[in-house]
């Protein structure tokens, strides 16, 4: 099971994205679910950066195992999580 979440039709409203956000990381961790695919959107890569910023906070960034950048996809961003599994 992977979620997706698409930013584009909020990309104006910084309140809204992080709870966006929330709600994805917190849905995905109670439904157990590997994956997360975050779709900031190419434009001029403020959003992208904004969404790696959240990512990288010390309270999100304990309940994830790993962000991948899409290399063949500048616009998205894959969160993993094992949940379970102890973090490394």
């Amino acid at each position: 099971m992977k979620l997706k979440l698409d930013l584009h039709a909020i990309y104006n409203n910084g309140a809204e994205i992080d709870r966006a956000l929330d709600a994805i990381i917190a849905e995905a961790i109670a439904k157990k679910a590997p994956l997360v695919e975050i779709i900031p959107g190419k434009g001029s890569g403020q959003l992208k950066k904004r969404v790696l910023r959240y990512l990288d906070r010390k309270d999100v960034k304990a309940l994830y195992h790993r962000v991948e950048k899409d290399s063949d996809n500048f616009g998205r961003v894959f969160v993993h999580f094992q949940h379970g599994k102890t973090k490394r």
